[in-house]
C-alpha cells in the first residue's frame, strides 16, 4: 500500500506512476478527493475542540461569578460542539475506511530505475547463461514424452480436479521430488531459513500481500470458511511477522519454503493448454527477505543471483530480464524475471520472477523494525521463485533428451538413485 503522505504530497509522482504502468488514475483521483474531504472536517474537530476547551474555562469562571444564565448559553453551546464532533468522528472513520479500500487496489511505485514501457519489447534482456543445445527439431516435447509413458497422466489428471491438472508417476514424480529436495537444500546453505506453512490462509493475509482485493478471480477460495488456497509460499511467508517488529541487527531475514501453489488463472485460458506449463496445481520453492530498506535493492541482486544457482547447477541456459513499468507486478517496484530455455517452444520461458516490493507490503501488514535509534520503520520485502519445480522439469526432460532417454543431471543423480529415465 503506498502511503497517503506521499500522495499529499507528491500527487505527480504517483499519477506518473500510474500512467507508467498503463493502469488507470480514477482511484487515485477518489482518494484525492476523499482525502481533501477528511483534512476539512478534521481541521473542524481541531477548531471545535478549541472552542469547547475555551467554553470549559469560561463556563467555570461564570459559575464561580453565579451569572448562571450566561453559563447555560455556553453549556448548551458546548453540547452543540460535542454533538459535532461525534458526527465528524462517524464522518471521518467512513471517510478513512474508504480511502483504505482505495488505497488497496493502488499498485506500488516503480523504483526509477525500472525502464519506462507498456510492451514486452521494452523489457531488458540483463543477461545470458549458457547456449541453448536443443531446439523444437531436436527433441521430443515434454507432454509427448508423458503421454507415450504414461508418466505424466493428463487424462486421469482431469478426471480426479479438471481441466489443467495433471498426475505425474514413477521416475518423472520421482524427479520433481528430487528437485524440491535439491533447490532447498542449495538455499538452506546460504542462510535461508526452511519454512513449511499453511496452504490455506486468511482474507488480511493475502490482502497484506496484494493478492487482494486486486486479484480474487485469480485465486481459489474455501465457499465456508475464510481462507484462501495460497497462490505462492510468498503469501504465509512474507505474513510469518505481519503485526510485528523486528530488530535492524536481524535484517535480512532470509526465508524459503516449498509449497504446493493454487491459481484459477482466470482470462489465462487459451494460453499454454498443453502439458506442464500452466496448471491449476503446482509446485514452487520460494525465497523472502526481509531487509533494510538503504540496502534492499542491494539484496534483490542477491536473491536473483540465489535463484540462478539453481539453473546453473543443473547445466540449464537462462536469461535474465528486467521488467518494464508495464510488466512489473502490483507489489513490485523492482523485477527481474528468469527465463530458463524450453527447446519445445523455442524460446525463454519465465521460471522465476524475482522483486522488491520496498515497504509496499509492509505497510499492508503492517510489518516494522527497530532502527539503531530507537524509531521504528517499515521493512522491505522481497520475494522470488528459487524456482518453479513444475518448469524445471520440463526443462530437464527437453534440454537433456539423448536417444530416447533423459540424462538426469548429475547433481540430482543421488536424489533419485539413477541416471537416465528411458522413453
Amino acid at each position: 500500500m503506498i502511503d497517503i503522505h506521499l500522495l499529499r504530497k507528491n500527487q505527480k509522482l504517483v499519477l506518473d506512476s500510474l500512467k507508467h504502468r498503463n493502469q488507470p488514475l480514477d482511484g487515485v483521483k477518489k482518494i484525492l478527493i476523499l482525502d481533501e474531504k477528511w483534512r476539512v472536517i478534521k481541521k473542524e474537530e481541531e477548531e471545535l475542540r478549541s472552542e469547547r476547551n475555551s467554553l470549559g474555562l469560561e463556563i467555570a469562571e461564570l459559575k464561580k461569578h453565579k451569572k448562571e444564565k450566561e453559563a447555560a448559553k455556553s453549556i448548551k453551546r458546548s453540547g452543540e460542539i460535542s454533538e459535532r464532533i461525534k458526527q465528524i468522528s462517524e464522518e471521518t472513520k467512513s471517510l478513512e475506511e474508504q480511502i483504505r479500500e482505495l488505497l488497496l487496489t493502488v499498485p506500488n511505485i516503480p523504483d526509477e530505475s525500472v525502464p519506462i514501457g507498456k510492451e514486452e519489447t521494452h523489457n531488458k534482456e540483463i543477461r545470458k547463461w549458457g547456449k541453448p543445445a536443443k531446439h523444437s527439431k531436436d527433441i521430443v516435447a515434454h507432454d509427448i514424452i508423458g503421454e507415450k509413458t504414461g508418466l505424466i497422466d493428463f487424462e486421469r489428471g482431469s478426471k480426479l480436479g479438471g481441466h489443467r491438472f495433471s498426475v505425474l508417476k514413477g521416475p518423472i514424480a520421482k524427479l520433481e521430488r528430487a528437485l524440491i529436495t535439491f533447490m532447498l537444500s542449495v538455499q538452506t546453505t546460504k542462510g535461508y531459513l526452511e519454512v513449511a506453512p499453511p496452504n490455506l490462509v486468511k482474507s488480511e493475509i493475502m490482502q497484506g500481500t496484494g493478492q487482494l482485493p486486486k486479484f480474487a478471480e485469480d485465486l481459489y477460495k474455501c465457499k465456508d470458511d475464510d481462507l484462501w488456497l495460497i497462490p505462492t509460499a510468498e503469501v504465509p511467508l512474507t505474513n510469518l511477522y505481519a503485526g510485528e517488529v523486528l530488530e535492524e541487527k536481524n535484517l535480512p531475514v532470509k526465508l524459503t519454503a516449498y509449497t504446493p501453489c493454487y491459481r484459477r488463472e482466470a482470462g489465462a485460458y487459451g494460453k499454454d493448454i498443453k502439458g506442464l506449463i500452466r496448471q491449476h496445481q503446482f509446485n514452487k520453492v520460494e525465497l523472502v527477505k526481509f531487509a533494510h530498506p538503504e540496502t534492499s535493492f542491494k539484496e534483490l541482486e542477491s536473491l536473483t543471483k540465489d535463484a540462478e544457482e539453481i539453473l546453473i547447477l543443473l547445466g540449464l541456459p537462462y536469461r535474465v530480464i528486467e521488467l518494464c513499468t508495464g510488466h512489473i507486478g502490483f507489489s513490485s517496484a523492482k523485477t527481474y524475471d528468469i527465463e530458463v530455455w524450453l527447446p519445445s517452444q523455442d524460446k525463454y520461458r519465465e521460471i522465476s520472477s524475482c522483486s522488491n516490493c520496498t515497504d509496499f507490503q509492509a505497510r499492508r501488514a503492517n510489518i516494522k523494525f527497530r532502527n539503531s535509534k530507537g524509531e521504528l520503520q517499515f521493512v522491505h520485502t522481497l520475494n522470488g521463485s528459487g524456482l518453479a519445480v513444475g518448469r524445471t522439469l520440463i526443462a530437464i526432460l527437453e534440454n537433456f533428451q539423448e536417444d530416447n532417454s533423459i540424462l538426469i543431471p548429475k547433481l540430482l543423480q543421488d536424489f533419485m538413485g539413477q541416471e537416465t529415465i528411458e522413453f
